[in-house]
């Protein structure tokens, strides 16, 4: 029991747990509680794979919980911080929420199709997808931030291109990625 539930993986299920009260917060018009449970769980992420690689623990549940957690995680913010019927100052667009989410569906259903058709393959994540993931963190705590203050900031808007920007060049490299293995 104790291989699986690595002080890795349990910082991942942490990040998972708090999903449901970072959505109850927003829900609820608690944007500093919102804020700071997203900011929680945004280091959950960033310390969950430095736990592992240091203490020599990593493991294939971390390797299949951490993204999940990510997507979890993400796709909650994004939804969020797009309803058009919350009361927010920094309301990120929805075609933004919809480019991140299909991106992310896109890369799931190439993985799927890859697997199927070519046998099991590991796909380690590429430094654009953690780069994506760390700008959609920082976007939403910065969104989140000035919701808190309750003033618009043009600040969003430059994260809010930063996350289109990252989309587009990470999706084109998982595409490029992709049709390299199916050559191969």
């Amino acid at each position: 029991m104790s291989t699986i539930l690595t002080p890795a993986n349990q910082l991942t299920l942490l990040r998972m747990l708090l999903v449901p009260v970072f959505v109850i917060c927003m829900l609820y018009d608690m944007p500093g509680w919102a804020l700071v449970t997203f900011a929680a769980a945004g280091a959950t992420d960033l310390f969950d794979g430095l736990v592992a690689r240091l203490t020599k623990q990593q493991s294939d549940l971390g390797a299949w919980l951490d993204p999940a957690a990510d997507k979890l995680l993400l796709l909650s913010m994004f939804v969020m911080l797009t309803v058009p019927n919350a009361a927010l100052a920094n309301r990120l667009p929805v075609w933004l929420t919809v480019l991140v989410i299909s991106r992310d569906i896109g890369i799931v259903l190439t993985v799927a199709i890859i697997n199927l058709a070519t046998g099991p393959r590991t796909f380690r994540p590429s430094i654009y997808g953690k780069i994506a993931t760390a700008t959609y963190i920082v976007t939403a705590v910065v969104a989140m931030f000035f919701n808190y203050r309750g003033y618009p900031s043009p600040v969003v808007t430059l994260f809010v291109y930063a996350s289109l920007a990252i989309t587009l060049i990470s999706g084109l490299h998982y595409v490029l990625h992709a049709s390299r293995i199916v050559n191969s």
